[in-house]
């Protein structure tokens, strides 16, 4: 499964907003930008629906940006992408009204997508926003002990506090897809 450029962006605004919470003056949609090296027109309908959907404040004129409108512990990863997608039908047979695989009737593959998208969701399920800007060594520790976290390049320094988490796992192609059959159509 492939996220959208809208849901991926959409996460990069919320967690820069999240790392900057507490700061004097509001983040900016200018400043997200720059910071990411988007689009600020495509960031500007972006902000629009967070703000429409209860995630953003939103001020404008002089002085004016955005903020989360809630804590950053209580912004649900899984809930933020299921609102953001708009396709989950991975192959035809998931939408029964366009459907015209002749397979349908015998086939398991729609069970084990159907699965396997399930599982995806329950691990984004068990995040929030704010885990997100845990590094890794971070998570799962004393959560009275607040760390100074650089994050990414362009992104703000921010206080973090460990939650009570494990570790978010780090990722690799490789190891996430391993080839069970070094040649499976020969």
């Amino acid at each position: 499964m492939r996220l959208t450029q809208w849901t991926d962006y959409t996460l990069r605004v919320l967690m820069y907003c999240a790392a900057c919470d507490g700061r004097a003056h509001p983040v900016t949609i200018t400043e997200v930008a720059e910071s990411y090296g988007i689009s600020r027109s495509h960031l500007t309908k972006i902000v629009q629906q967070l703000s429409a959907g209860g995630l953003l404040e939103t001020t404008r004129g002089r002085g004016g940006g955005m903020r989360l409108m809630r804590p950053a512990t209580e912004i649900n990863v899984g809930a933020v992408v299921r609102a953001t997608e708009t396709d989950f039908t991975l192959v035809e047979c998931f939408d029964p009204a366009s459907n015209q695989c002749r397979l349908s009737s015998h086939c398991q593959l729609q069970g084990v997508l159907g699965q396997a998208m399930g599982s995806f969701f329950r691990v984004l399920d068990r995040y929030t926003l704010a885990d997100l800007l845990l590094p890794p060594q971070c998570a799962g520790a004393d959560p009275q002990a607040a760390q100074l976290v650089q994050l990414v390049p362009g992104l703000p320094r921010i206080q973090a506090f460990a939650q009570d988490k494990p570790a978010l796992p780090q990722f690799s192609l490789v190891e996430a897809l391993p080839a069970s059959d070094p040649d499976p159509l020969g």
